[in-house]
């Protein structure tokens, strides 16, 4: 998977992106980080990227040039997605990280900034995601959350692929309580039926809990899942 970030600062990837399982997976090519800063692409004396709106209003907007030419600079592989990240796109979820990861080659992440791009710019787009209903200083957060969620699905990165398929929000259910040694801890012991060795007890403890948490905490959640589980 090729990653390119449209991003005036580069550096608040270096970090994350060399750490954990993600420097692991860029280190061993299952995905390829590249940046292009669209401040590298100004015609001006100032390389100004950002202008005041049409029509007033506070704050800035980055101009559309820079980033349609930082844009048209990057290489096009086959399958690729531009994105925008912005309060205004689809909310990010499980799905939309599984579709991401198994249909494209490239991702193209325009990290927004100030109050927000061009209107124009959405013509460079095929999809725009937002992380949730705020706002942040800055796209790279969000960039780094795509990178992250997408990178940690292709093959190779997580050593166990199991894990992935029993995680929160994998078969639409919150994740089930996990416990490790100490068997007791301040009081609270580990359910009886984890250290049973009863494999199918232990399997139906966990869904009956998974059902419990989601049905307690993500009502919304719980009715989607019960609408795709209903028998006809």
């Amino acid at each position: 998977m090729r990653f390119d970030l449209i991003t005036l600062f580069p550096d608040f990837f270096a970090s994350p992106l060399g750490s954990g399982l993600l420097g692991k997976a860029i280190a061993q090519g299952i995905a390829e980080v590249h940046y292009t800063n669209p401040r590298d692409f100004t015609t001006d004396k100032h390389h100004r990227v950002d202008d005041e709106p049409y029509g007033g209003g506070v704050g800035m907007l980055l101009k559309p040039d820079p980033i349609f030419a930082a844009v048209e600079s990057l290489p096009v592989l086959p399958r690729r997605e531009i994105i925008l990240m912005s309060p205004q796109g689809q909310p990010l979820n499980h799905d939309l990280l599984v579709e991401l990861s198994t249909t494209a080659d490239q991702l193209v992440l325009i990290c927004g900034h100030y109050e927000g791009v061009d209107e124009r710019v959405c013509h460079l787009l095929t999809r725009e995601i937002s992380l949730g209903d705020f706002v942040l200083t800055c796209g790279e957060i969000p960039a780094l959350t795509i990178i992250n969620g997408v990178t940690r699905l292709l093959p190779g990165t997580v050593g166990k692929t199991e894990s992935l398929k029993a995680e929160s929000f994998a078969n639409g259910l919150l994740d089930y309580p996990q416990y490790t040694r100490p068997a007791s801890f301040r009081g609270w012991d580990v359910p009886e039926v984890l250290r049973s060795g009863n494999h199918g007890a232990i399997a139906q403890w966990r869904f009956e809990q998974q059902c419990q948490r989601t049905r307690d905490r993500r009502p919304d959640l719980w009715e989607a899942w019960q609408q795709r589980t209903q028998t006809p």
